[in-house]
């Protein structure tokens, strides 16, 4: 049958530029509309590596996605689908994070959260009203439009978006952020639009005082407080915030879900629409100062966490779904979060009550159960998921271009110096560029978690320098993914070449990755995971 007059090629309509962020089975590129010269973003997903089950995600997203029309929302203006490739073309979205600008300001305070609160509900408000539920509202996907004051927050990332019909509440699945999930999804019961509510609390919560209403490192503990709805509004700093605010936070935290405030009763509020009266126009520096503390801390922890995650320590499946199932090999616990990490967690499955496998969807982890015919993976990365979406777009975008390449150059300067320290046997050198507190998996290590630098120090003082005589290493594929202005990550293989004492020549191959934080303008590496070494050695040699 003839193809659709209308239909046609995504390179009649648009040109493509630079790329601004990849995945497994995506690449997200800036694109020029022809006809009117607009900039937009152009997610180019490749249909031929998707299950059936994630070209139906696929098509649910672009399908929420077309219904929403709103200024508060990362608008979808077009998806082609092609013979192998699917392209979604959105809004270039090149603000950032809300929660990073607002550290930025020279201003802040309870008056312009209520603003920035006004805008993500506005946000919600119109998904509800259009039958959907988003899921997994959180910071990392609060965006702004440009880089202008003023400019307008929006919401993206719908790739765990529902619909639903009118206020029908149904299991859904396990899906959401570790510290934004409502009681309802923790106890598995029927939920619907409410759970959007409670995060919007949650967020509320953290735009006043810079850090999250519920917080424990131990996910078990964190969640037990979710579920009692346990959080408090400790002195001092929550002496300066007013009443008003107080008590709609205390109407979106209610626990049970029928009690809660809608999205429509939220924007009704006093302390909303009526903001110049009662909200209090004091500058909140303590505030700022946690939500710094706050950013660094979860794109940190992501970074981390993917990391741990990603690597060859743990045993790695991918599921039906392409997803990676992932768990510790000693004893199969789950991986431990708290409320400030970037998690994404989703088990479409309504039977399952065991969540300790954990899975990697880009630098997030995706909660899923174990396949039911095990296949090893043919690589060590982690799968994106193709319902990747506006958000990546924005934040591979924000930085100019030349700046992100001089700062991955940078990392990758710092790798060297590393691993130089390493090869001179210069320990001095290597603790000035490591955290003290550096956390490490590595063969030596027999799949232990190491922190700190007596571990490493014992290989300087006793190995390195005297069982060859000389060393030259080789980085080869460095990739860098960079993560806000402080951190970054970065992977490559390590090829190595010394002479033993003998005179022998001997190479050895290893996979490693870094992740490197920003203190007081300078580069720490703070963990890094090395996979088992490969290559002719009559000697442990520790490169580390």
């Amino acid at each position: 049958m003839a193809a659709p007059a209308a239909c046609t090629r995504f390179s009649d309509n648009y040109e493509l530029k630079e790329e601004l962020g990849k995945g497994a089975f995506s690449v997200v590129r800036r694109c020029v509309q022809k006809s009117t010269g607009l900039e937009f973003a152009a997610k180019i997903i490749n249909t031929k590596k998707l299950s059936a089950r994630d070209f139906q995600k696929l098509e649910r997203e672009a399908r929420i996605c077309r219904k929403l029309q709103h200024p508060n929302i990362v608008r979808l203006h077009d998806s082609i689908q092609e013979e192998n490739f699917h392209y979604l073309v959105f809004d270039l979205v090149t603000g950032g994070e809300l929660f990073e600008d607002i550290v930025a300001r020279e201003f802040y305070s309870e008056a312009d959260a209520s603003h920035c609160i006004q805008q993500i509900l506005e946000s919600v408000n119109h998904c509800h009203q259009n039958g959907v539920v988003h899921r997994d509202l959180k910071p990392e996907n609060l965006l702004l439009a440009s880089k202008q004051k003023g400019a307008a927050v929006k919401l993206a990332d719908f790739g765990l978006a529902i619909e639903v019909q009118g206020e029908q509440q149904a299991w859904f699945g396990f899906a959401g952020t570790p510290g934004y999930l409502s009681p309802e999804v923790l106890k598995k019961e029927p939920y619907g639009k409410p759970v959007d509510i409670w995060a919007c609390g949650v967020i509320l919560y953290i735009l006043l005082v810079g850090y999250p209403p519920f917080w424990d490192e131990d996910q078990h503990r964190l969640y037990a407080q979710i579920k009692a709805g346990a959080y408090d509004y400790p002195s001092p700093e929550w002496d300066t915030v007013t009443p008003e605010a107080k008590n709609l936070i205390n109407q979106m935290l209610t626990v049970n879900p029928s009690k809660r405030i809608t999205a429509s009763e939220a924007l009704k509020h006093p302390w909303i629409c009526q903001r110049e009266r009662v909200a209090s126009v004091v500058h909140r520096q303590e505030t700022v100062d946690c939500l710094k503390k706050f950013n660094a801390r979860r794109k940190l922890k992501g970074a981390i966490l993917t990391t741990m995650l990603a690597t060859r320590n743990f045993s790695s499946k991918y599921d039906a779904h392409g997803r990676s199932i992932i768990t510790k090999k000693s004893d199969g616990s789950q991986v431990k979060e708290s409320t400030d990490s970037s998690t994404t967690l989703e088990d479409d499955d309504v039977k399952e009550d065991k969540l300790n496998k954990a899975g990697v969807d880009r630098s997030s982890t995706v909660i899923a159960k174990e396949p039911e015919a095990g296949f090893a993976p043919s690589t060590s990365t982690p799968p994106q998921s193709p319902a990747l979406l506006a958000k990546v777009i924005t934040a591979a975008a924000s930085p100019a271009a030349s700046t992100s390449s001089a700062r991955k150059q940078e990392i990758i300067k710092m790798t060297e110096q590393l691993i130089e320290a390493i090869n001179t046997g210069d320990y001095e050198a290597y603790t000035k560029i490591c955290d003290p507190h550096l956390t490490a998996f590595e063969p030596e290590a027999l799949g232990n978690l190491v922190e700190g630098m007596d571990f490493h120090k014992f290989y300087f003082d006793n190995v390195l320098g005297k069982n060859c005589k000389a060393v030259n290493t080789t980085i080869l594929n460095p990739h860098v993914h960079l993560l806000g202005e402080d951190a970054a990550c970065i992977a490559y293989v390590r090829l190595t070449q010394y002479m033993d004492k003998q005179g022998q020549a001997h190479t050895q191959q290893s996979e490693e990755t870094r992740v490197w934080h920003k203190r007081d303008n300078k580069w720490q590496n703070v963990h890094f995971h090395r996979s088992g070494v490969t290559g002719s050695s009559p000697f442990t040699f520790a490169h580390k």
